[in-house]
This record gives structure tokens, sequence and C-alpha cells, in this order.
């Protein structure tokens, strides 16, 4: 009866495990996607407010959100008016955008963002926390889900063929739109090149994690890996740290599991493997 009770509560143990770490690969995911639909608001508003508004002397800024469905980017002038607003549909085909350039005030929604993404960017240019490099520039993306106020600052190449991961933060504020933290998700800057002039074309990639707070995949990872994947092309992407193993495929599924399991699942497939083979020798 004792080694029943055991048993009992070694796989009640292990389902609990289980479905945390599917509750965290859930959270990390979705926040992932709304960074991603977020960026991609912006990545093609940019080009659709450039191509169509000629007084850029008095472009103060911009930021997208996402208003009931509908991923919008916000350009407004120094005066903090909103002089364009983009609507995408969900392809973000900038052929098929909604432009207006009406002149008008804030919703309460967008100066809401308008209010945490400006006390973000002048926390950037004073707090040491934040490292700049070469051929790259910061991509300021202000998040509201859940009441919880947030702006992810991502590192984005200013050159062609690079990915980067890292250098990357978390900003999260009060109910007063003031900074309450400030922490980096990655330990330092991870350029990927898309292209490798010895092998081609890479398949998929890997790097570490080593911060506490972060040893699983972040969700500017899987941002990233969504915005880039046109241009990749791969098929998996792998974190590792300490406790963790995280890999995402590009039907953006997301796994995450222990590395000591992790590390069993490997030897037992390696031994499989072993004794196949063995057997078809001697047949």
């Amino acid at each position: 009866m004792k080694n029943i009770l055991a048993v009992l509560v070694v796989l009640l143990a292990v389902s609990f495990q289980a479905q945390n770490l599917e509750k965290l690969s859930n959270e990390i995911n979705e926040e992932g996607i709304a960074l991603y639909r977020s960026e991609m608001a912006s990545w093609y508003g940019t080009d659709v407010f450039g191509a169509s508004y000629e007084n850029m002397e008095n472009v103060g800024g911009y930021f997208s959100y996402i208003d009931e469905s509908v991923p919008k980017c916000i350009f407004f002038s120094k005066e903090n008016k909103v002089i364009a607003t983009i609507a995408f549909p969900t392809n973000y085909n900038p052929k098929d955008a909604n432009l207006d350039l009406k002149e008008r005030d804030f919703t309460p929604t967008e100066a809401e963002y308008f209010s945490i993404r400006q006390n973000a960017l002048s926390r950037i240019k004073t707090d040491t926390i934040f490292k700049s490099y070469q051929n790259t520039s910061f991509n300021i993306v202000p998040l509201i889900r859940k009441n919880v106020k947030k702006v992810y600052v991502l590192t984005g190449p200013s050159v062609n063929n690079v990915v980067v991961f890292g250098n990357d933060y978390l900003l999260t504020f009060n109910n007063k739109n003031e900074v309450k933290n400030v922490e980096k998700l990655h330990n330092s800057m991870i350029p990927t090149n898309i292209h490798d002039e010895k092998v081609g074309k890479t398949v998929s990639g890997v790097h570490s994690h080593v911060i506490e707070k972060w040893l699983t995949i972040t969700p500017t990872d899987i941002c990233t890996l969504m915005l880039y994947h046109n241009l990749t092309n791969w098929d998996s992407y792998t974190v590792v740290s300490k406790k963790y193993v995280s890999i995402w495929n590009s039907n953006n599924k997301l796994v995450i599991m222990k590395t000591e399991n992790f590390k069993n699942m490997a030897e037992n497939i390696l031994k499989n493997k072993d004794k196949t083979e063995s057997k078809e020798k001697t047949e």
C-alpha cells in the first residue's frame, strides 16, 4: 500500500509540473504573439506613413497597439497630436492598410500607450542598464494586457543578414504610468547570421539563458522569431538554460521542459537508435 501511495504521489507531482510548464508556455507564447502583432504594425506602418506624409520634421514619434483585434500604428506630432492612423488587416498587407491623416487627439487608450512609451523613452536616456551597439537601434514596444502596463525594448539590426536576440529589456509601470521596474531579459546581445558563408542558410538555431528570472525562452525571443521567419525559414529554435529547454517551431508552437527531462529523453532516443542500428547490422 505504501508503495502504491508513493507511486501516486510521484505521478501527481509529474502531472502538476507538466501542467505548470504548459501554462507557462502558453503565457510566454501569447505575450510574444502580442509583441509580434504590435511590431508588425510598426514595421509596415512606418512604410505606409513615409510614403504618404511629407512634413517629417513635424513627427514626434509613433507606437502601435491592438484596437479591438485591429492592429493600428499611430504617428504623433511634436505637439502630441495624432497626425496619422494606419489600420491593418490580419495579413498586414500594406496595400490593404487604411491610412487616415486627419489630425486629432489621442483616444483614452492611446493616451495610456503614449504615456508609458514616453516615460520608457525618458528612462532609456538616463538609465545605464541600457546598452547601445553599433549598427543597431532600440525598438520601443508598449503593451497593455490584462490591465498590466509594460514596455519591451528590443534591439533591431540596421544591417542585412542578421537577426538580433538579446540586449532587450522590460519596463513595468504602476497605475500612474510611472516606471516601477526595469530589467534585462538577456545577459548580452546575440547577433545571428541568417545565411552562413560556410553552411549556407541555417534551418534552426539555439542560444542560452543565464539570468535567473529568465531561464525560459522570452516573449521577445518569440516576437523576433516570428518577425524574421520569412527571411530565415527556421523550422525550429531552441533556448537552453540550467533549468529549462524551450523549443519553438515554425507553426508557432512552444514546448518548455525541464533540462534534466530533455537530457533523459535525448539519451533514450540515442540508445534506441544504437539498438536499432546494431540489430540491422546483425540481420
